[in-house]
């Protein structure tokens, strides 16, 4: 697993803030700063979560990525995180008076490895709470929770599988059904404490 610098998580933090900010206001687009390092550059499994802060408490306002390295970090970084503000689907686009209420923050993934259990009932020893996030895939069925997820519900591993299925419209225990495949993977997260304020590195442990 690679493990990016806090500069390189800052500057993936504060450039999705930036452009959301200047799509949501529709203002041109300015020369980015140079990145910290090429690996911004080479391909990743991106997501942007954007959090609303109302009285202390932080509620999901929109969260969207690219769990394969399908394209260069930065690009990956940017398009999720005008996706996240605007298109997803369980929330209303985001305006641009709410940026001073909201947090964002920047899930860098690896790539995601298929587990292999001689039999489902397995899956939960193989997964971790806190460093493991899971895709579950089935068909044209497909869900995805990142590694924050499941801590910050309080889920063992039997429940974050179940929640997984469901994300992806299939019935909590499909993950015993022959024939859906679990994948896991890291993430690195880095996050705003506060709206536009520091950025650090999130450890879930």
């Amino acid at each position: 697993m690679i493990l990016y610098t806090l500069e390189e998580g800052t500057f993936l933090v504060k450039l999705s803030r930036e452009v959301v900010t200047r799509y949501l206001s529709m203002a041109k687009d300015a020369p980015r700063p140079s990145p910290p390092s090429s690996r911004l550059n080479a391909p990743s499994g991106v997501f942007v979560t954007i959090n609303s802060i109302s009285n202390g408490e932080r509620s999901l306002r929109g969260c969207i990525g690219y769990p394969l390295p399908v394209m260069p970090l930065i690009e990956a970084t940017t398009d999720a995180a005008i996706s996240a503000s605007t298109n997803d689907p369980r929330f209303s686009p985001i305006q641009p008076e709410e940026l001073k209420e909201v947090v964002f923050e920047v899930s860098v993934l690896t790539p995601p490895v298929l587990l292999r259990p001689k039999s489902p009932s397995e899956y939960p020893r193989l997964i971790k709470v806190g460093r493991d996030g899971l895709m579950v895939e089935r068909g044209y069925y497909k869900g995805l929770l990142l590694p924050q997820v499941p801590v910050e519900f309080g889920w063992d591993a039997e429940a974050f599988l179940a929640e997984c299925c469901m994300k992806a419209a299939l019935p909590p225990d499909a993950w015993l059904t022959k024939g859906t495949k679990i994948y896991s993977f890291h993430a690195e997260i880095f996050a705003e404490e506060s709206p536009e304020g520091p950025i650090a590195a999130k450890s879930l442990v």
